[in-house]
């Protein structure tokens, strides 16, 4: 009686671990079948020999005939009790199955519904298409760490025939940031509407930023781009442009949303015919490798004053080691 009893729990418990590796493995079932159905015989195996049979009997009595049948019966009821629980095991390994697969595909369809939000932002924050700069060249490249990022630029013409080049990085990444960078796309759109003056622009920006950013803080160089090489630019703590290689020094300021009120200097820069100037994001230099190594503003520095392009900058970063969003504007005067 309490070998068969073993008997019974163990084909059950054995007949829950085919059906969970079954549903787990799929295809490569085989790899838990061979040993599990290795282990499932030795042990029937062992419980034969540690619990062995009565002694037969040679001749029955009607008590002892009366026992038998009702042994019979014991086996055969403890028979159908075996194979209902081993379908009880099957039945509740699938249908735990089926719940997590059910709540997988809701949760992968929602992402999915997220992830599609996310890159109608992305395409409002980084224009596909360049508009055309009247006597300059411009190229551009973005690398974001993730889905969505937290830098954008924007190249928007003005109605003096000028443009503004705009470049920034809300701190942080996802959607958070993303939904924080189509706000300022929309306001620059506003903005530039009534001045066209950066550091004006800035502090515009700032006030209606200010407790908006959940804590956070964007930084912000805009740029207009005025004919004959002549740019005029205001700086929100973010990393100063390069003109051919070399730092220009900027008057920075506070990042946009820290403070509610905040002033921006403006200053402006000569491009000669054949200059080239090149905007950056802080995540191009925090490039760092396996050793934890950053790539550095002195190797930045050491690329472009080679001549190196927008989209070669932010390769050289990539392949270094991409720790955060990643964009390079350059514009070089052709007249």
């Amino acid at each position: 009686m309490p070998r068969f009893a073993l008997a019974v729990l163990i084909t059950g418990a054995f007949a829950v671990c085919y059906a969970s590796a079954g549903i787990t493995l799929r295809r490569r079932f085989w790899r838990a079948f061979v040993p599990l159905i290795t282990v499932q015989i030795f042990t029937m195996g062992f419980l034969m020999n540690l619990l062995h049979d009565a002694p037969p009997l040679a001749q029955l009595d009607p008590a002892q005939t009366n026992h038998v049948q009702s042994r019979m019966a014991f086996d055969g009821v403890a028979i159908i009790i075996t194979v209902t629980l081993s379908y009880v095991g099957f039945v509740f390994v699938s249908v735990s199955e089926a719940r997590r697969h059910a709540r997988a595909q809701v949760e992968k369809a929602a992402l999915e519904n997220e992830m599609a939000a996310a890159r109608e932002v992305q395409r409002v924050m980084v224009p596909e298409v360049l508009p055309p700069i009247s006597g300059y060249s411009i190229e551009s490249a973005y690398c974001p760490a993730a889905e969505v990022g937290g830098d954008f630029f924007q190249v928007i013409p003005l109605r003096s025939g000028r443009t503004l080049l705009v470049i920034g990085d809300v701190s942080g990444k996802g959607l958070r940031a993303a939904m924080i960078v189509s706000m300022i796309v929309g306001m620059l759109s506003t903005v530039s509407g009534f001045t066209e003056e950066p550091a004006v622009i800035l502090a515009e920006l700032n006030r209606r930023l200010f407790g908006r950013t959940n804590e956070g803080f964007v930084t912000c160089l805009v740029v207009r781009v005025e004919e004959r090489g002549r740019l005029a630019l205001a700086n929100a703590g973010h990393p100063p442009p390069y003109i051919n290689g070399t730092e220009i020094a900027s008057l920075g300021s506070m990042p946009l949303g820290l403070v509610e009120i905040a002033v921006y200097e403006q200053t402006s820069i000569q491009m000669r015919v054949g200059d080239s100037a090149v905007f950056v994001t802080d995540g191009v230099a925090e490039a760092q490798n396996e050793k934890r190594i950053l790539l550095g503003f002195a190797r930045v520095e050491s690329m472009l004053r080679d001549g190196a392009s927008a989209k070669h900058v932010a390769e050289v970063a990539q392949e270094y080691g991409q720790a955060d969003d990643l964009t390079v504007i350059s514009i070089a005067r052709a007249v």
